[in-house]
Formats: C-alpha cells, sequence, structure tokens
C-alpha cells in the first residue's frame, strides 16, 4: 500500500510545482500589451431566465475602455421578463442589441444553439462569447485583444475569478482552480499544438471572425456538452493557435447561487473534462481521494506517518497559494480542503452515472444523452 501513496505524493509535489508556476508566470488576463489596431469586436451573450443577472452584465460591457464593440443578446426563450430589462437597457445604448431565439432543434444543445445563432447576427471582426452571470473590469476587452495581438491567436479564452456568497458556493466553487491551476500549465496550451492538451471557458472565448467559420463554429460542436473545450481542440487540429488566461481581476461570476445549482452545473460538465472516457475519470476519481481525503480520514484515527502528514502539509500548501493568488475564501478554502475534494468526487460519480444512465437537467431543460450520443455515432457513420 505505501507505493500508493509515495505515488500520491509525487503527483502531490507536481501539483504544487504546476500552481506555483501558473501563479509566477502563468498568462493573466490583467496584463496589457500594445495593441495594433483596433478592430470591431461583437460581445454575445446567451441569456436563458437570467433577470437576476443580466444588468449588471450589460453595465459593465457598457463601461469598458475599448469602444468598437456592439453587445448582441440573444433571449432563448427566457420566462422571468430578461428581454423586458434588456430593452430598458438598450435606451441610449445603440451598441445593444437583442435578438430572440429560435426554437431548439432535435440534436443541439441550448447553449451550442444559442451561440450559433449570435454569431450568425454578429458584424465584428472578433467575437467574444460571454455568459449572462459574468461581470467586468473595464479592460477585459482591450486586455483580450492586446493578448491576441501580442500572441497572435486566432482564439483566447480565460478562466474568470469565480464569486461565491453562500457557504456550499465556498466550499465547492473554487475547487475549479485546483483542477485548472493545479492540473494545467496553462502556457502549454499555447506551445503545444496536440489538441488532447486543450482549455477552455465558455464563460469567456475571443475567437476571430475567420476562426470561427474556419473550424465549423459551434454547428461543428452542436450535441457538446463541454462546447469550450470542444471549440479549443477544433482550432488547435487546423493549426490556429489558441491561448488559455488566468482572469483573476479581469472576468468575474457567480456561477450557482444554491446546491442545487451547483449539484446539477458541476454535474453536466465534470464527466466532460475527462473527454468522458472512464478510465481518465475513474483514475483522476481515485488519485483525488488517496491524495486529498485519506490522509486526513487516516489522521483521524491516530495513524501517523512522514508520508500522511506530508500529503496533508502538501494539500495545505498547494490551497494556501490558490487562495492568495486567485482570491478563494481562505480558511474555509484551506481547512475544509478534504470535504471540497470529497463533496467535487460525488459530483464526479453523478455525472459520471447521468451521462452513461440518465440525464442532465440544467435550465429548466433536459439534456437527453442518449439522443446526443445517438447523433454523434450517426455523423460518425457518415
Amino acid at each position: 500500500m505505501d507505493f500508493i501513496f509515495i505515488g500520491a505524493l509525487i503527483i502531490l509535489i507536481i501539483i504544487l510545482a504546476t500552481v506555483l508556476f501558473n501563479s509566477l508566470f502563468g498568462p493573466f488576463l490583467n496584463k496589457k500589451h500594445k495593441m495594433i489596431s483596433k478592430p470591431k469586436v461583437s460581445i454575445l451573450i446567451p441569456a436563458r431566465n437570467e433577470k437576476d443577472n443580466i444588468t449588471a452584465c450589460l453595465e459593465h460591457l457598457l463601461n469598458q475602455d475599448y469602444k468598437n464593440i456592439e453587445i448582441i443578446i440573444l433571449d432563448d426563450e427566457s420566462n422571468d421578463g430578461t428581454s423586458k430589462i434588456v430593452r430598458q437597457l438598450q435606451k441610449g445604448n445603440p451598441q445593444v442589441k437583442l435578438i430572440y431565439g429560435k426554437p431548439l432543434p432535435n440534436g443541439w444543445t441550448g447553449k451550442n444553439w444559442a451561440c450559433h445563432q449570435l454569431s450568425q447576427t454578429a458584424a465584428g471582426e472578433i467575437f467574444i462569447f460571454t455568459d449572462a452571470d459574468t461581470t467586468h473590469n473595464p479592460e477585459a476587452v482591450s486586455n483580450t485583444l492586446s493578448w491576441m495581438q501580442k500572441q497572435n491567436l486566432g482564439m483566447l479564452s480565460t478562466f474568470p475569478q469565480q464569486r461565491s456568497a453562500t457557504f456550499a458556493e465556498k466550499l465547492i466553487v473554487p475547487i475549479i482552480d485546483f483542477f485548472v491551476y493545479g492540473m494545467l500549465p496553462l502556457w502549454a496550451v499555447y506551445y503545444c499544438t496536440c489538441p488532447a492538451l486543450a482549455a477552455a471557458n465558455g464563460q469567456w472565448i475571443a475567437i476571430k471572425k475567420d476562426t470561427y467559420k474556419k473550424i465549423g463554429g459551434h454547428k461543428s460542436i452542436k450535441n457538446d456538452i463541454v462546447e469550450d473545450i470542444k471549440l479549443n481542440r477544433l482550432a488547435k487540429r487546423f493549426g490556429i493557435k489558441t491561448l488559455t488566461t488566468a482572469g483573476t481581476g479581469m472576468v468575474f461570476c457567480r456561477m450557482y447561487r444554491s446546491v442545487k445549482d451547483i449539484w446539477h452545473g458541476f454535474s453536466k460538465n465534470f464527466y466532460g473534462l475527462t473527454g468522458h472516457v472512464p478510465v481518465t475519470f475513474l483514475f483522476i476519481e481515485f488519485i483525488l481521494l488517496v491524495s486529498c481525503v485519506l490522509p486526513y480520514v487516516l489522521l483521524f484515527f491516530n495513524y501517523k506517518s512522514v508520508i500522511f502528514l506530508s500529503l496533508i502539509a502538501l494539500n495545505l500548501i498547494i490551497r494556501a497559494i490558490l487562495a492568495i493568488r486567485f482570491r478563494h475564501p481562505f480558511f474555509i478554502s484551506v481547512l475544509l480542503h478534504p470535504f471540497s475534494i470529497l463533496f467535487a468526487a460525488v459530483i464526479g460519480f453523478n455525472s459520471f452515472y447521468q451521462y452513461h444512465w440518465g440525464n442532465f437537467h440544467w435550465k429548466d431543460r433536459v439534456i437527453q444523452i442518449k439522443q446526443i450520443s445517438s447523433t454523434r455515432s450517426l455523423h460518425a457513420e457518415n
């Protein structure tokens, strides 16, 4: 058994090294570069029942220091008055446009269909897809363009700074950054051309219009649940340069507001982050439980050894660095870390189960997994 925990120790050391590298040298969106040109930007927002979020989102986008923009909101069959709020905000802001989504066709997920319709209306040279529950620093758009021009990118994405209010949010949501900044050196997305090493976040994706058309846009991934990573992977297959950045201080998001939302939201995505490969998923779950949960359990039963104490120390150091650098609630993130991992693992298993034997529920819609799987099979045959 010792060799398993020695392996876990090595993995945590690698995670710590990755966290340190990303924290010190990673591409952060808050760094601005010199812009060569100022092309028109289309900011595209799918909105389904977003009355509680859309005002703040639009007000922040209207306050950008980059003015050559249009903002297009697609009301995706909302029934909560989202479009009424947008119409009010349109007054005196001609750059804000509102369109109404068409009914969801078979074989599409809701977000992909909404983004596809938005792209058909956009007039900009650069598309920025963002969510209605995001808010933005005034330099978010200009910094995004400066990065794209400096690195000659066809696509740039950023992981927003996650905001939380309830205890459940503070416990679970920061785990996203543990996975992202602890398991992926961000610069690898740029320097490695392999499509397997793809990462993106649909809460902020900037892509050149020509690039978007070249890779087939959201139509080419119309039935994918984890559409952001698939877009990045497609771009890499076409030889297009991509970069994923840390959006701390630039783009903000409060993803979920209840335990129910956390459960359904993460269940929809967690398994997809492993490419829906069972062996990969089960291996990661096993490693997380052995490395981040079991040492605390054994310590509770007074089982002490250098290996277990080292594992706990590494866990605490990793979460402390993440909390400071990426602005997590410090004490909850650090002291309750094993509970965060355990809860995430349970959600992961639910995600695995729902994908293979059930359906996902999101935005008052049921995502039919069997229908999506059959559509993929049909595409493969053709």
